[in-house]
């Protein structure tokens, strides 16, 4: 670090906070978690002396299951939910599924297959879950790669794939279109695990009643299978409106021109790595702010530090927040950057016994990005000052004028027209309650919010509207927030 700029964190403190949210999860939106952990957030906010901290309520939906089974031919095999699914609409709240007594129906197995390539009408649906993107693939928006450790650009790793995109929605679509009653789902590409949990899509109804195997389970059951075999799924869920909790402290500046900071604070399950994390990076970041004024170095834009709900259920808080603060001309806060922080997490695989084997070095990570030369080399200088290894940088500006942005926690400014820098990673445990405190890359949690408080330091010293590739004043004429 600069001896000007005052040590951001320790490790202690920053894990400190990763306890303190893990001990609150489930942390999903409208369950008492979720409003410990938004009012935890507010009380760190206020403690660190920002100038303003405040609460915004989003309608959001919960989607919760009470009974899921699988028998076929009569033999019961071990299953979980597949959660949004039986979902006739994106707005509907009520019971769903098959009601207790199931459905019952041919059991078509397409493997990894196509649906169309079989008649599956009336009939139950056995398919493969893959996870569809390789760490490969995303190498062509690559700009710039941190790898003295070789931990990203080997074999191995850039085979790997993460747990973002998958073969369920378009399944879940060509069989509801193809008039299948349900779905099962074998882990195929994933650890010996009944606790994954697949997140909300919503730009594609899971319409119909589902379940998950495991990969042992599935191959059993595809050792047993004959011709016309029979199969009951059953699947009874309840989706309620809740209550989506953002909050969001201000520590103003000479000028409005905003640098948000951001992640989000809700989770499925225990949530260490996804996303306390990232929220305890935006804590110390707001203490970091605070400190630095405090000692005589004001900031000359305002800063705007933000965790999210609803990550897990629709993102309808992400789009309230983009319509309020982007879209909206009377908003207060001119956002000139969006910095967003996600998953400090340890790479995992599948191990010998068939379950997650964490390993000892960090999940390759990168930063998407559509921000101007300066600002690029902003992002480059700071991955290498402070050893973020197993990262690179992506060229995200293409992305920003498709339907859904980016991966990460920020697509939804970052389509509005927001410059976004936004770190993420995609370990195997992301989505699954395997997503423990002993998953989190201690040694990197000081050196990524090092490299933020770099990056927000070095968006102060520029002029606003020049912070993205794109100048502000290009940019406002260009379509934006189409999600």
């Amino acid at each position: 670090m600069s001896p000007r700029t005052p040590e951001v964190a320790t490790t202690e403190q920053l894990m400190a906070t990763i306890d303190d949210l893990v001990a609150m999860a489930p942390r999903a939106t409208g369950t008492p978690g979720g409003a410990k952990a938004a009012d935890y957030v507010a009380d760190r906010f206020r403690g660190a002396g920002l100038d303003e901290v405040w609460v915004e309520e989003t309608d959001s939906f919960a989607w919760e299951p009470s009974l899921t089974t699988v028998h076929v031919d009569g033999e019961e095999v071990a299953c979980a939910p597949i959660r949004h699914c039986a979902l006739p609409g994106h707005e509907h709240v009520g019971t769903l599924g098959t009601g207790p007594d199931g459905v019952t129906a041919e059991l078509v197995d397409i493997g990894a297959g196509e649906v169309a390539d079989h008649d599956v009408a009336g009939r139950i649906v056995l398919f493969d879950l893959t996870f569809d993107l390789p760490q490969w693939a995303l190498l062509p928006l690559s700009e710039y790669v941190h790898d003295p450790d070789r931990r990203m650009l080997n074999r191995e790793a850039l085979r790997s794939r993460n747990p973002y995109i998958t073969s369920l929605t378009r399944t879940m679509r060509d069989a509801a279109a193809a008039g299948a009653v349900g779905v099962i789902g074998v882990l195929r590409d994933y650890p010996e695990s009944l606790t994954y949990h697949n997140e909300y899509y919503r730009r594609t109804l899971l319409a119909l009643p589902g379940a998950w195997l495991t990969r042992s389970a599935g191959a059993a059951l595809r050792r047993r299978l004959g011709p016309g075999a029979q199969a009951r799924l059953t699947l009874v869920a309840e989706r309620r409106r809740v209550t989506a909790r953002t909050v969001i402290g201000v520590l103003r500046g000479a000028s409005p021109e905003t640098v948000m900071v951001q992640s989000h604070h809700d989770s499925i399950g225990p949530g260490a790595v996804e996303d306390a994390s990232g929220t305890a990076e935006v804590i110390a970041l707001a203490e970091h702010a605070v400190a630095r004024f405090r000692a005589g170095r004001p900031w000359q834009k305002t800063l705007m530090f933000v965790t999210f709900d609803s990550h897990f259920t629709g993102y309808q808080a992400h789009r309230a927040f983009a319509r309020r603060y982007t879209i909206d001309a009377d908003s207060p806060y001119r956002l000139a950057l969006n910095l967003t922080v996600e998953h400090v997490g340890l790479r995992a695989r599948t191990g010998a016994d068939g379950g997650f084997e964490t390993l000892d070095e960090s999940e390759p990570r990168a930063f998407f990005e559509n921000v101007s030369p300066p600002m690029k080399v902003a992002v480059a200088r700071a991955i290498r000052r402070h050893g973020l290894g197993a990262t690179s940088m992506l060229n995200a500006s293409l992305l920003e004028f498709t339907l859904d942005g980016m991966p990460t926690d920020a697509s939804f400014t970052f389509t509005a027209g927001v410059p976004t820098i936004s770190l993420v990673s995609g370990p195997l445990y992301l989505y699954d309650d395997a997503d423990t405190v002993d998953k989190i890359d201690v040694d990197q949690l000081v050196p990524v919010a090092r490299a933020f408080a770099d990056l927000m330091e070095a968006a102060d010293r520029r002029h606003a509207g020049r912070l993205g590739l794109i100048p502000r004043t290009v940019r406002r004429r260009l379509p934006r927030g189409r999600w």
